[in-house]
């Protein structure tokens, strides 16, 4: 069937998750981060899908909110910057007005002008979704915003992918899912979805009983995709 549905992660994806060390780094206030933001932001990053991981597996759910402050505790005691809790509070505070990347709004405007579904399917709790939306000035490219809270675990457990059909009334084959996480492409690859994976990083392929159906560096190609 043709692809009807476009459907985001949302951090990583469309939000650059890095933009909250990198932008405290350029700040005269915290010098000590200049040197080590980029280290700082991917221990941030890991230990976040971590402890969403190890969260889903246990049955010991909380909003990603939690989660998110857990990693960058654990990212800022593992940098040795943890003696800062002004540092602490300003990049919570940069979480909740992520950049999207560069290419996403005309990328967004493009599926809408061709009559598709679009949403964001993610981790983050509303509040934050919410507010990284409208911060990106996204809301009017952006039919929904679909938050795991609603089921009260992480991807990808399928209970989350559900949420797609239950909101678009479309079966799965009518999904292109786009994350720019391989754990996350490949699991809705293997729930159903037409996947592509955006792999920002030339990273290496998951090794998992499924893999998305197209690789890529960005998202500019999305809407040749979502027409073909």
């Amino acid at each position: 069937m043709p692809i009807t549905t476009c459907i985001f992660d949302a951090y990583g994806t469309l939000f650059d998750v890095a933009a909250a060390a990198r932008q405290a780094a350029a700040e005269p206030e915290f010098p000590q981060l200049r040197e080590t933001w980029v280290e700082l932001a991917n221990h941030w990053r890991l230990k976040q899908l971590q402890y969403t991981w190890l969260r889903a597996i246990t049955g010991a759910h909380a909003d990603f909110w939690e989660v998110t402050q857990n990693g960058l505790d654990w990212a800022l005691e593992a940098t040795a910057l943890n003696g800062d809790p002004k540092l602490r509070q300003r990049l919570l505070d940069l979480y909740w007005q992520l950049q999207a990347y560069p290419e996403v709004p005309a990328m967004l405007h493009a599926l809408k002008a061709a009559g598709l579904n679009t949403a964001i399917l993610s981790n983050g709790s509303p509040d934050m979704l919410d507010a990284a939306v409208q911060s990106a000035g996204l809301g009017d490219v952006l039919d929904d915003v679909l938050s795991v809270e609603s089921v009260g675990v992480f991807k990808p457990d399928a209970r989350v992918y559900d949420l797609v059909g239950a909101r678009f009334n479309c079966d799965r084959d009518e999904v292109l899912f786009v994350s720019s996480n391989g754990w996350d492409a490949a699991g809705a690859a293997g729930y159903g979805f037409t996947t592509a994976w955006v792999n920002r990083a030339g990273d290496p392929m998951d090794r998992l009983p499924w893999t998305p159906q197209h690789v890529l560096s960005d998202l500019t190609s999305i809407p040749d995709l979502a027409g073909n």
